[in-house]
């Protein structure tokens, strides 16, 4: 079973901070967003394989590499949005998909609404970014739907989760790697993340 990733690092611990914070507005809000973005895509991507290629330097051959296999972001909507452009910044070769989910206020059952990704997702990373890992209906959802299209590597990236939700997603995906910002203490009666940081749907785009 893997291991759930905590990045601790002090910029992200510190951007996390800025989020949770209820004074944040939207555009404080984004920018804080994209930068931890940008942190925990180092981390997410760091067992990516690699192959040897050749280069020539301006002034001899080298020894270079490159990424083994494409990679395919799927941000789930809308909240994923707010950590895709980051993401495109450290991997823009990257092609993206879109899951959209709505969850239902009193079931907090994931319904699907959209969904745009290649028809064989076999030969590619994929990068799963589902800011809150709350429930894990959003994100069990998700993976239900990529295992359909014969996804073979997939990493989950969410900015906060509860440990109900890495329980949900572990009953149906053991091995699924998940790198997170941090483990918060529980859910409340709604289904949001304590002490989290709020909707990050909402917060991010405002309304």
């Amino acid at each position: 079973m893997q291991a759930v990733t905590i990045i601790t690092h002090p910029l992200v611990q510190n951007n996390l901070s800025r989020l949770r914070d209820k004074a944040t507005d939207p555009q404080e809000f984004r920018r804080a967003l994209g930068e931890v973005a940008t942190l925990m895509t180092y981390e997410a991507t760091r067992s990516f394989a690699v192959r040897e290629i050749s280069v020539t330097t301006p002034l001899e051959p080298s020894i270079g590499y490159q990424l083994e296999r494409e990679v395919v972001l799927v941000p789930v909507l809308r909240a994923g949005l707010g950590m895709l452009d980051s993401i495109l910044q450290l991997i823009p070769n990257a092609r993206v998909g879109f899951i959209g989910l709505k969850r239902e206020e009193t079931t907090l059952k994931a319904n699907f609404y959209h969904k745009s990704l290649p028809e064989d997702l076999s030969p590619f990373e994929v990068i799963l970014i589902d800011p809150m890992l709350a429930t894990g209906g959003s994100a069990v959802a998700a993976m239900d739907l990529l295992k359909e299209l014969d996804v073979k590597r997939v990493r989950l990236v969410s900015l906060v989760a509860a440990p109900e939700g890495i329980a949900r997603v572990r009953q149906s995906y053991p091995d699924l790697p998940i790198f997170t910002a941090a483990v918060d203490r529980c859910l409340n009666e709604k289904g949001y993340i304590l002490p989290g940081l709020g909707d990050a749907g909402d917060r991010l785009f405002g309304v």
